[in-house]
C-alpha cells in the first residue's frame, strides 16, 4: 500500500489493506492540524473564560439527544483491554465498560493490537480466554455493559505505523481500527482524553464526520464523553460539548490528570499553586468542588451527561480491613457525586460495582439519570477554579517517599506492559507517576520546605530514590528509576512521562 508501512508484527484480521487505508485517510486529512493544536499547547497564559466565545456559553443550544444504550450510566466500569480483564468488565454488572486503549494501557504494539481483537470479539460477544494455569473465562449471558473505548490522547504517536514517512497518530489508530471493524454493528461510543481546548474537540469532529462518510454510517451515529482533565479544559465546558455537539454525549471528572494538569500548567507559577501530598487534596478542596460543580451544571444545561471520577480504592479480598476500608472510602465518594447531581460514576473493580450502583440507584430511583438536576444556584468564577492556595496543607518527607516509591513502581509496571497497576490497595494508571514526579519537580523548583523543615532538593530526592530502587527487583527497576529521575530532575519539564518511556519499550 503506497505510504503504508508496518513496523510491527502484522495482524492479518485487524491490520488489514481496508482498515490502514481508512486509517491513513483520517491521518492525512487531520495530522497537520493535530500538530499545530499540540503546538499551540505550549502557550501558557493567564486562564479565564474566553471572551470570544461568550456567545456559545451564553446561547441556549443542546447537544443531540442519548441514544438509548448511554442514558443510564450511573455505574461505569474502567480498565484495560486485556483479555482476561475485558471479559471480567463485561460480566461485572456495570452498565458501561470504559475500555481504555490510553493510560490504562502500554502502547507496546502488542497491546494495542491484542486490544482490538479483544474490542472485535468483545462486540460480538465470542470473547472467551483461558489462562495458562487452565482457568477458562467466558460472558455469562448478559446483559453487558455498554462499551465505551478510550483511545490515546492527541499528543502521541504510533512509531509501530507509518503513513508518508510519519509515525501515525495514536488517537487516529485506535480510533480508526476499532471504528472501522465494529461501527457496522451499531454503538460507536468513545471517551476522548487530555483535551486543552475547544479547537480540540473540533478536530475530533471533524474525523468522527470523515469516519462516518467514508463508512456510509449516518452523521451523529457515534457519541463521544469527554474527559475535563486539563486546566484549560474546564474554563471551555461548554465549548467543547457545543464543537462536538451532534456527537457529544457528556463530560467526566478526570480528577487525577487534572490535578497532573494544575501542577504543569502552575509548576513555576510560585508559592500560591504548590499542591501538598497528593493524598491531602481530596474532591471537598475548593478549586475541586468548583471544577466539579461546574462539570454538572453545564452538562445539565446542555443535555449531556456528567460523569463522577475514578474511585481508585480496591478491595483485597484476603485482607477484611483492607476491603472495609476501601468500600467506606468509595462509598463517600459516590455518595458526594451522587448527591452533587452526576449521572454516574467510575470504579475500577468489579467488587465496587454494586456499592456505587446501590448509591445511584438511592438518588435516581427508576429515573436513568439527573439530566433534570440544573444546579441553577452553582456560580463559579475563574478565581474558583485557580484557588489552589485556599486548599493550605505541606508537603512532608512521607509525601515525598510516597512521590518516587508510587511513581517508580508504575514505571516498572508500564514498562513491563501493564498499564493498570495495583499499588498499595490503590488502582493506578499512568496519572499516578505523572502527580509524582510533576509533584517533586514543583516542589524542587518552587524550594519547598517540608513539615520538618527539610528543603525539598534534587539531592533530596536522589536519595530517596537510591533507597527506592534497592527494595525492587526485576528487569525494569534500572530503567523505571533512571527514567523517573529523569523526567523529574531535569530543568526542562517533559509534558507527559510517557514520551521518553515509550523510547524505552
Amino acid at each position: 500500500m503506497p505510504g503504508i508501512r508496518v513496523l510491527g508484527e502484522n495482524h492479518e484480521q485487524i491490520l488489514t489493506s481496508d482498515a490502514l487505508e481508512f486509517v491513513a485517510k483520517l491521518h492525512r486529512a487531520h495530522a497537520a492540524r493535530r500538530d499545530e493544536l499540540i503546538a499551540r499547547r505550549r502557550q501558557r497564559g493567564t486562564l479565564d473564560f474566553l471572551p470570544e466565545t461568550a456567545d456559545v456559553r451564553a446561547g441556549d443550544w443542546q447537544v443531540a439527544e442519548a441514544p438509548e444504550p448511554l442514558r443510564d450510566r450511573r455505574v461505569e466500569i474502567t480498565g484495560p483491554t486485556e483479555r482476561k480483564m475485558a471479559i471480567n468488565a463485561l460480566n461485572s454488572g456495570a452498565k458501561v465498560w470504559l475500555a481504555d486503549l490510553e493510560d490504562a494501557n502500554t502502547p507496546h504494539w502488542d497491546n494495542v493490537i491484542q486490544g482490538q481483537v479483544n474490542l472485535y470479539d468483545a462486540a460480538r460477544e465470542t470473547i472467551e480466554y483461558t489462562s495458562p494455569e487452565g482457568k477458562h473465562y467466558a460472558l455469562k449471558g448478559g446483559p453487558y455493559p455498554t462499551v465505551v473505548v478510550r483511545p490515546r490522547g492527541w499528543h502521541l504517536d504510533e512509531r509501530h505505523l507509518e503513513i508518508d514517512g510519519k509515525p501515525a497518530v495514536g488517537a487516529l489508530v485506535d480510533f480508526g481500527l476499532h471504528f472501522f471493524h465494529n461501527a457496522s454493528l451499531g454503538r460507536p461510543y468513545y471517551y476522548l482524553p487530555k483535551m486543552e481546548h475547544h479547537l480540540e474537540a473540533r478536530l475530533w469532529n471533524d474525523v468522527f464526520t470523515l469516519a462516518q462518510q467514508e463508512l456510509g454510517v449516518p452523521h451523529g451515529t457515534i457519541r463521544a464523553t469527554v474527559l475535563i482533565e486539563t486546566i484549560p479544559a474546564a474554563f471551555q465546558m461548554d465549548e467543547i460539548l457545543h464543537e462536538l455537539r451532534d456527537h457529544a454525549s457528556g463530560l467526566n471528572a478526570g480528577r487525577w490528570d487534572y490535578l497532573f494538569s494544575i501542577i504543569k500548567y502552575f509548576r513555576d507559577a510560585g508559592a500560591d499553586f504548590v499542591l501538598p501530598d497528593r493524598n491531602s487534596v481530596t474532591m471537598t478542596a475548593p478549586f475541586m468542588r468548583a471544577y466539579t460543580e461546574l462539570l454538572v451544571q453545564t452538562c445539565h444545561k446542555r443535555g449531556a451527561f456528567a460523569m463522577g471520577g475514578m474511585a481508585a480504592f480496591i478491595p483485597n479480598r484476603r485482607d477484611p480491613e483492607v476491603t472495609e476500608n476501601a468500600l467506606k472510602k468509595v462509598r463517600e465518594d459516590k455518595s458526594r457525586e451522587a448527591g452533587d447531581g452526576f449521572d454516574g460514576s467510575w470504579v475500577a473493580h468489579p467488587d465496587l460495582v454494586p456499592v456505587c450502583r446501590e448509591i445511584f440507584d438511592g438518588v435516581l430511583g427508576d429515573r436513568p439519570n439527573q439530566l433534570g438536576k440544573q444546579r441553577p444556584e452553582v456560580s463559579v468564577t475563574a478565581a474558583d477554579l485557580l484557588n489552589i492556595k485556599a486548599l493550605g496543607g505541606k508537603a512532608t518527607r512521607a509525601g515525598v517517599e510516597s512521590a518516587v516509591d508510587v511513581g517508580v513502581r508504575y514505571l516498572v509496571s508500564w514498562l513491563s506492559g501493564n498499564g493498570a497497576a495495583a499499588i498499595h490497595n490503590l488502582m493506578e494508571d499512568a496519572a499516578t507517576a505523572e502527580i509524582s514526579r510533576s509533584q517533586l519537580w514543583q516542589w524542587i523548583n518552587n524550594k519547598v520546605v517540608l513539615e520538618d523543615g527539610t528543603q525539598v532538593t534534587a539531592e533530596l530526592v536522589r536519595d530517596v530514590l537510591a533507597r527506592t530502587r534497592a527494595e525492587l527487583s526485576g528487569p525494569h527497576a534500572d530503567v523505571a528509576a533512571e527514567l523517573f529521575e529523569q523526567v523529574t530532575l531535569s530543568d526542562d519539564f517533559v509534558d507527559f512521562l510517557t514520551l521518553p518511556a515509550y523510547e524505552r519499550i
